[in-house]
């Protein structure tokens, strides 16, 4: 089938030669007929380079010379990639075999769609939706993130509630199909970000630019989760704390990002003060780094607002109705809701 276009799938990889293996040998069962396989290997340390060229001569490889993170481990991915449509892969996935037909047929109904991410479901308990994505990612106007059946740990178990296609805010990374044409429009990844939230950065870009995200539940996608940064590391708290920071200093209007600022840095001390509670000094130490990070360096702050205003066609008020305008932090927490539709309800 010739006439169906050609989708560049792309992997970002960094050690772990078994995870890549799984999933490298469940894309091939993918029953979409034109694919383009692009493996980015950010200086592994574990022989992949040479297992991959051994084993898998059919896929593109780029080696790349240190770990340039999710966001550039892509961004160089993109560069080498032929296809109209790239599809963002993690490689701690597995894939139902018809999964990229339904992303393709939902991107390609409307040029007003950026990008499509699939249902991912938790590897291990396969009615379960996974940390990562859910059915399709919100976030509330303080830039804290969630998602159809995740809400912070909360994962709900997959009874078929999320079953449409519709809007969200931002698609997940962990899989993820866009127009690359659009990509490369809005910037690609921001490297700043390094890993973790560069796909809601992106997304928010793509929607200041008048464009739509969605989610397409027919296409399923089973995720291991924190393969590469444990949960609960210190780096992670770190990167999900300053960039999350950095989406609300840099994407929102200037007097929107004064406006919201004081409350979101009021919640960051609630969480410092929840995690000293309970004497985790790891999350303690990453909203530490992320305060200092965001003192250091005014001049990335400012630089990325400079190329959003460059490519912002819509106005913050056009873009409200798609946040949530609540604090989905207080809903959960003191409101005690534990699922999405608690939570929007």
């Amino acid at each position: 089938m010739n006439d169906q276009p050609l989708v560049s799938v792309i992997i970002p990889h960094w050690n772990g030669i078994e995870v890549l293996s799984e999933c490298l040998e469940s894309l091939k069962q993918a029953t979409y007929p034109r694919l383009e396989i692009i493996v980015v290997d950010n200086a592994s340390r574990d022989g992949s380079q040479a297992w991959l060229r051994e084993h898998h001569h059919d896929i593109v490889l780029i080696e790349n010379d240190r770990n340039y993170g999710y966001a550039g481990g892509c961004n160089r991915g993109v560069a080498r990639a032929r296809g109209e449509y790239v599809l963002f892969l993690n490689n701690d996935t597995i894939q139902e075999p018809g999964w990229i037909e339904p992303l393709v047929e939902q991107i390609g109904s409307a040029p007003r769609i950026a990008a499509v991410q699939p249902k991912i479901l938790n590897y291990y308990q396969r009615n379960r939706f996974d940390y990562a994505g859910g059915c399709g990612g919100h976030m509330d106007v303080l830039c804290f993130p969630f998602a159809r059946g995740r809400i912070f740990l909360e994962q709900e178990e997959d009874v078929g509630q999320y079953d449409n296609s519709e809007p969200v805010f931002w698609a997940s990374g962990t899989a993820c199909l866009m127009r690359k044409d659009l990509f490369l429009e809005a910037g690609g990844f921001d490297e700043t970000f390094f890993a973790h939230m560069e796909e809601i950065d992106l997304c928010w870009r793509l929607q200041l630019m008048g464009y739509e995200i969605r989610v397409e539940p027919r296409s399923v996608v089973y995720h291991k989760n924190a393969v590469s940064l444990p949960m609960n590391s210190s780096r992670k708290f770190y990167l999900n704390h300053r960039n999350s920071l950095l989406m609300l200093c840099s994407n929102y209007s200037l007097p929107l990002a004064f406006y919201l600022f004081p409350f979101r840095y009021a919640l960051e001390w609630v969480a410092f003060g929840y995690a000293f509670t309970r004497l985790d000094w790891k999350h303690m130490g990453g909203i530490l780094r992320a305060q200092v990070w965001m003192l250091a360096h005014p001049q990335v702050i400012w630089k990325k607002r400079c190329r959003i205003k460059k490519l912002r066609r819509l106005k913050d008020r056009q873009l409200m109705s798609r946040f949530y305008r609540g604090s989905v932090v207080l809903a959960h927490y003191l409101g005690g809701k534990k699922t999405y539709r608690e939570i929007v309800s």
